[in-house]
């Protein structure tokens, strides 16, 4: 077991545990820029195309549960290999569909694999991650597909500089092959044996549910709501910009600075969990957060939508790792992937059920209404974890 922070990120973990979700973030980060802008070619109102936008969280949300199965039942590396291989085809129904509901299809597909990618990963860094490195274990978990979704909004807007939207669509196809190659070649790893355990210790999923109920209520629903309230700085940003006239080679920068801002704190943000708790970086991210999509709607040009985003990027980066970390410490031991199954039906909720209240609220108010309600998930998730989520580091101070 690694004994300091550079030998767990990078001695032993860096290509098996970060090398998969790096590359499916890149992925991720080319195609999500372009599609809301792609729906709106078809001829998607802006309430549709953010609906579009909301399937890969609901992909997500549906797939956790088969993932779990399928990495258990087959390994994390044949899983992985399999889900690369279901997104190349789901990018492909993305880049022909003559219909809208033809590409919500494959943007639902790009959901599914996602699932199998990052339970497999989660997983396994909260077994073979010490106690007093997990937050920066899991933040980096986040931080390497905040890399990827970084990088992934430059190389699509390369590509749509030469073919076009579609182009973002061809570089995931590229990106998703390579995907797949990284994670034929990366080998199941063993966790941390438990002695003595066996399928007979597993407790079922309702007697789970209602041992820790609780948890799952408060904890569970505040982090569902960071997850909600990400997935719409994913659909918001195209969505305004849109609305304001911006092209998509623009869209593409504005969401790259936001990621580049994003993915420079994710160490530190893990570090300050590590070392002064949890709540000291889940209060002040939330509350950034909100405070970044109540300013959207007073952004009409191209300075003032950067400004904004990077300022939701700030708020986001503070909060690296935080709901993998979260669910981390409130897992059982006898379970624990059945355990992070349901904690990311919970939080998925969120990611998917987010998009869709702020595409339902675009369509019954306006697009700044929604954005409006949107930045308010963000005070909730503040004032929950600040009245449930322990002020005190999870590991002993003998450990830190």
């Amino acid at each position: 077991m690694p004994a300091s922070p550079e030998d767990f990120s990078l001695r032993r973990m860096a290509l098996p545990a970060f090398g998969p979700s790096l590359m499916f973030g890149l992925c991720e980060g080319t195609i999500l820029p372009v599609l809301a802008l792609s729906a709106r070619a078809l001829g998607a109102s802006l309430a549709v195309a953010g609906l579009i936008v909301a399937l890969v969280g609901l992909g997500s949300l549906l797939a956790n549960i088969p993932a779990a199965w399928l990495a258990t039942r087959f390994g994390e590396r044949r899983a992985m290999v399999g889900a690369a291989a279901f997104c190349l085809v789901a990018l492909v129904l993305c880049l022909v569909a003559p219909h809208v509901w033809l590409l919500g299809l494959g943007v639902f597909m790009v959901g599914l694999a996602r699932a199998v990618f990052m339970l497999a990963r989660q997983t396994f860094l909260v077994e073979a991650a010490p106690l007093h490195l997990r937050a920066r274990a899991m933040a980096m978990l986040g931080g390497v597909h905040r890399i990827g979704m970084f990088a992934g909004p430059f190389l699509g807007a390369a590509f749509i500089g030469w073919l076009g939207i579609a182009g973002a669509y061809w570089a995931a196809l590229l990106v998703m092959l390579a995907t797949g190659a990284l994670s034929l070649l990366v080998p199941d790893l063993p966790t941390r044996a438990r002695p003595g355990e066996d399928a007979a210790d597993v407790p079922a999923a309702w007697p789970m549910l209602r041992t820790h109920g609780r948890v799952l209520v408060t904890l569970g629903v505040a982090t569902s709501l960071v997850a909600a309230i990400r997935a719409c700085r994913q659909v918001v940003i195209p969505l305004w910009a849109s609305h304001i006239g911006l092209d998509a080679a623009s869209t593409s920068l504005i969401y790259g600075l936001m990621g580049a801002v994003d993915m420079l704190l994710f160490y530190p943000a893990g570090r300050v969990m590590d070392r002064r708790g949890r709540r000291a970086v889940a209060l002040p991210s939330m509350l950034v957060m909100g405070a970044s999509f109540c300013l959207m709607p007073l952004t009409g040009g191209f300075a003032s939508l950067l400004a904004a985003s990077l300022l939701m990027g700030v708020g986001n980066g503070m909060g690296a790792g935080i709901v993998l970390t979260i669910g981390a410490d409130a897992s059982p031991a006898a379970g624990r992937t059945q355990f992070l199954g349901i904690w990311r039906v919970i939080t998925d909720v969120g990611g998917g059920g987010g998009p869709l209240l702020l595409s339902a609220l675009t369509a019954a108010i306006t697009l700044a209404g929604g954005v409006l309600v949107t930045g308010g998930l963000g005070f909730l998730a503040a004032w929950m974890f600040w009245r449930w989520l322990p002020a005190a580091p999870a590991s002993s101070p003998a450990n830190a």
